[in-house]
């Protein structure tokens, strides 16, 4: 893909297998390849100089697995010019892409029209129109952890704003999904959840501050449009947006209309996605109508509930995490599986008992326990079914049966889950 790869990052992956030979010889074999994987085989950079990151198996760029794919590369990029113009460049083509059609999750290389044909807004550029929240969140979270490990603001330039003022935009419109969208997609002979009922507008919802999202981060359609680990991203992602605005564009007042609104969500969260948990207590609901009905689970896929430390919005030992956290690992979650050699939180989009790995991984990037962090571990090199590469999902009884042998996300939250236990020498 890329010509040739960023020194810095083979010098690093060279240093975790070596620590991890000593520390923890089962994981050795998979945490180069893994730590490298989005950067040899996905990131390319185009014709006009631009950068494009697939997810791995599906030739297309989803702006929040790109985000999630070279997080734990822009660390790094400060002392690595190579690593520098990539890290900027995928930031570009975020930027690029969000202004080409801001309710679309996934978009093609060029103008070729490649893609799903649904019913729907149609672009050339876009390769899947399923409006989800964390999509225009991702460029504000690798945005501002770019400045902050980099130091360089070249990035926040005329397009930066225009995106910003886009996002805000879309998210006002979708505080009031009802009466103020113009989104609507379906898609025909189908599953259930690639498309959304009520000839394209989904199950209806009632303004309560947060903002609608017609899909989950699976690309699963919500049953009810307020889905709360998206809206929690969101309200992280603007604070990220209103510091950015008030250091660089502060004439424009945009930073303000960001907290403003980062404001409105959280407080639609707190007042209208805390559900009274038989046995537990107060938990967050995963998705809600803002009429008072719940989706009370949690799905794999980030942003979700589980990964609410690692989104920024509250932290690890915060209660109502702890105890939306023991219901999202057990069987209360209708979506947490167990097996004979493995267990954790799977997804409506995947087999039935099926383990996610990002699940797993996430647990872990989460867990205050260094006893869940080492089960945890233990279950990863116990299913990768000898490719020494993370997958999408797993039989937990037959690891050897998975979906997605190249799935790039899931192996760089590996790479950053065991470059962050080695930094903490974790061992």
């Amino acid at each position: 893909m890329l010509k040739s790869i960023p020194k810095t990052l083979i010098n690093r992956a060279e240093k975790l297998e070596e620590y991890y030979k000593l520390a923890y010889p089962k994981l050795a074999p998979m945490v180069k390849q893994c730590f490298l994987s989005t950067i040899e085989t996905t990131v390319k950079q185009l014709e006009d100089g631009s950068y494009f990151v697939i997810t791995g198996d599906i030739p297309a760029m989803w702006l929040r697995d790109s985000g999630a794919q070279v997080r734990h590369y822009v660390k790094f990029a400060k002392e690595d010019k190579e690593l520098d113009a990539i890290i900027r460049g995928v930031l570009e083509k975020q930027m690029e892409l969000v202004l080409l059609d801001p309710y679309a999750n996934a978009f093609n290389e060029a103008l070729n029209g490649l893609g799903h044909k649904d019913e729907t807004e149609c672009n050339d550029g876009v390769w899947e129109r399923k409006y989800e929240v964390d999509s225009l969140c991702s460029p504000l979270y690798l945005a501002h952890s770019y400045w902050k490990e980099t130091g360089r603001t070249d990035i926040f330039d005329n397009n930066f704003l225009n995106m910003v003022k886009k996002i805000l935009e879309v998210f006002r419109t979708e505080q009031d999904h009802g009466a103020e969208s113009p989104y609507s997609f379906q898609r025909f002979e189908c599953v259930e959840t690639d498309t959304l009922p009520m000839e394209g507008k989904g199950n209806p919802v009632a303004p309560c501050g947060m903002t609608w999202s017609g899909f989950r981060p699976s690309d699963d359609r919500c049953i009810y449009g307020y889905l709360v680990p998206a809206n929690m991203m969101a309200v992280k992602a603007l604070s990220y947006a209103a510091d950015i605005m008030n250091t660089f564009y502060s004439a424009e007042n945009i930073g303000t209309e960001c907290s403003k609104l980062a404001e409105e969500i959280k407080k639609g969260i707190e007042n209208n996605a805390i559900v009274n948990y038989p046995g537990i207590g107060e938990i967050y609901a995963y998705e809600t109508d803002g009429k008072g009905n719940y989706v009370l689970m949690d799905d794999a896929n980030s942003p979700s509930l589980l990964a609410i430390p690692y989104l920024g919005y509250a932290d690890a030992e915060d209660e109502l995490y702890r105890r939306t956290r023991a219901f999202i690992l057990s069987k209360e979650n209708p979506y947490y599986f167990e097996g004979t050699i493995a267990k954790g939180v799977g997804s409506p989009h995947t087999p039935d008992g099926y383990v996610w790995c990002i699940g797993i991984i996430m647990q872990a990037l989460t867990s205050v326990s260094k006893e869940e962090i080492m089960n945890c571990l233990e279950m990863l090199t116990a299913t990768h079914a000898g490719t020494n590469f993370m997958h999408e999902s797993f039989d937990p009884d037959r690891p050897e049966v998975y979906t997605r042998p190249w799935f790039a996300w899931a192996n760089s939250l590996l790479g950053e889950l065991l470059d962050d236990l080695m930094e903490k020498e974790f061992f």
